[in-house]
């Protein structure tokens, strides 16, 4: 079996973490099999949308404490690898706000640590009710500063720090409330409702989701005159596309729109 599995529905490719022994921690093998399919995916044009789930009790534990150990009996103490392994890790997150596609995280069970920055680096997530999250790195002696960084631009700061500081895990409730996750479903409706929600972001004219994509995080980290000027430029591109005209033509003429993209 794969440690990533990758199935594609139509427009719609689903990412299945496959180390349920090792709780589909992001291990190195793990962190490979993810950059490999994330530079893979960000080349497809079929592809419209990208989901990504787990296997076994757990959508992902975070980094894979038992191999990083492995890496502190270097010479140096382990600092190469660490640097090493954080860079990798920082790639995988950058490489999905970097793809074309929405990224909808489908979590179940625990996500925590480096697993929590997963949600939080995707577009949009789908929570199974009882999944818990949490940044607990603090338990150990290990601040979760990396995943700290997507955590902050999801949910409020003084829930980021509580969380970080407290090692303390959130339920989806709490996780829904401060902006972690889009929606919560049974676990057994959980796919259902995550397939349905990325068939309706595939369904929109693609290009159009991807030059929002890009704008909407270029813009949050912009001033509000830079934000309102950048986005203002690519709203004025958007609208010279023949498939733009078409849509706007086929709303008042209450009709399907003929795209060719």
């Amino acid at each position: 079996m794969a440690l990533l599995e990758r199935n594609d529905t139509g427009p719609i490719a689903h990412l299945h973490l496959n180390d349920p022994t090792r709780l589909n921690a992001l291990s190195d093998e793990m962190l490979a099999a993810l950059q490999s399919q994330f530079d893979a995916l960000k080349q497809d044009v079929t592809i419209r949308a990208v989901v990504i789930s787990g296997e076994g009790k757990a959508f992902c534990a975070g980094h894979d404490l038992k191999q990083m150990q492995q890496g502190r009996q270097a010479e140096d103490g382990g600092r190469a690898y660490f640097k090493d392994l954080f860079d990798r890790c920082t790639r995988v997150m950058m490489s999905i706000r970097e793809m074309p596609q929405p990224v909808i995280a489908m979590p179940h069970g625990i996500a925590t640590a480096a697993g929590c920055q997963l949600v939080a680096s995707c577009d949009m997530a789908v929570a199974a009710e009882g999944t818990r999250f949490g940044v607990n790195g603090v338990n150990i002696g290990l601040f979760c500063s990396t995943p700290m960084v997507a955590l902050s631009r999801n949910v409020p700061r003084k829930q980021a720090f509580e969380m970080l500081t407290t090692g303390e895990f959130i339920d989806t409730d709490r996780a829904l409330a401060i902006g972690l996750i889009n929606r919560v479903a049974s676990p057994d409706s959980l796919e259902a409702e995550t397939m349905q929600l990325a068939e309706t972001v595939a369904s929109k004219l693609s290009a159009a989701v991807t030059i929002g994509k890009r704008a909407f995080y270029d813009q949050v980290e912009m001033t509000l005159d830079e934000a309102y000027a950048h986005t203002g430029a690519v709203m004025v591109e958007n609208m010279l596309w023949r498939d733009t005209n078409e849509g706007i033509a086929a709303f008042i003429e209450k009709r399907p729109p003929d795209w060719q993209s």
